[in-house]
């Protein structure tokens, strides 16, 4: 097994809880043509690249969350300017638009994100993808992100390099924070959280096992009171790590309350 390829014991049988009381299928048929809509939108203006002001593009991912009924809670500071390598745990085709939203960043990607209709067209256009099942293309995709962090831009990735269903996770692999260190940048861990008005952990956002993207994104769009938590985690500096272990280490978000991590008392909140 490649170590771009790790996989997760999650499915949706297992893991993945029905919505229950959802939301009309009228109202849920709404919010998914709200997505569509808003997606094609970044596909015909996806062209214009960087021309694009980086608020605008925040704005615009997380409209297409709350398009789907999900509303946000960020909390921490605003994300540095300059080269930065964005990390964050992996449950959701909702974490892609979230992460973006804290800065937009060019997203590292499997090569079979391509393949997914509309978001694919979209994510292709600023993504780093990767060869998971291939060890020897390993060495030079860290290499093209770590050019691309010299050269100033933010990179996103998840990790876990598989996605989880939020109440277990993975391990975060080390590759990637090879990149930061070669790049002298710092690191910014991102935990994200998928939770119900009521404040208990949800799952049904959850995109694992052999789930559909189009049967994922229906059980968002039909959920109701689902909220999704960004918890922008203190930026860990150059230098601060002698290697990619230690470095992996304390940008995993083993848990809420994990030493070094200072929380911010900046909460926003979009409804």
């Amino acid at each position: 097994m490649s170590v771009w390829l790790p996989s997760a014991p999650c499915t949706p049988g297992a893991c993945v809880e029905p919505t229950g009381s959802g939301t009309a299928v009228p109202r849920a048929v709404l919010r998914l043509a709200a997505v569509l809509v808003l997606v094609l939108a970044g596909v015909v203006l996806s062209p214009l690249g960087g021309l694009i002001p980086a608020e605008s593009v925040r704005r615009w991912c997380r409209w297409i969350v709350r398009a789907a009924g999900v509303r946000v809670r960020v909390t921490g500071a605003a994300a540095p300017t300059g080269g930065l390598l964005l990390v964050a745990n992996h449950i959701s085709w909702l974490d892609i638009p979230l992460l973006a939203a804290v800065r937009p960043a060019r997203m590292v990607a499997k090569t079979e994100i391509r393949q997914w209709p509309v978001a694919g067209a979209v994510v292709a256009r600023a993504a780093l993808f990767i060869e998971r099942d291939r060890l020897r293309a390993l060495p030079d995709t860290v290499a093209r992100i770590a050019q691309g962090l010299r050269g100033g831009q933010a990179v996103a990735v998840f990790p876990e390099g598989s996605t989880w269903c939020g109440r277990a996770q993975g391990t975060f692999r080390r590759a990637v924070f090879q990149a930061a260190l070669d790049a002298g940048v710092p690191v910014q861990p991102v935990r994200l959280r998928y939770r119900l008005d009521g404040g208990t952990a949800s799952t049904a956002p959850a995109f694992v096992g052999e789930d559909t993207l189009l049967a994922s994104v229906w059980r968002v769009v039909s959920a109701r009171g689902l909220v999704a938590e960004v918890e922008v985690r203190d930026v860990i500096p150059p230098g601060s790590h002698a290697d990619r272990r230690s470095l992996a280490l304390a940008a995993q978000p083993a848990t809420s309350h994990r030493p070094g991590w200072i929380h911010s008392a900046l909460v926003a909140e979009v409804m």
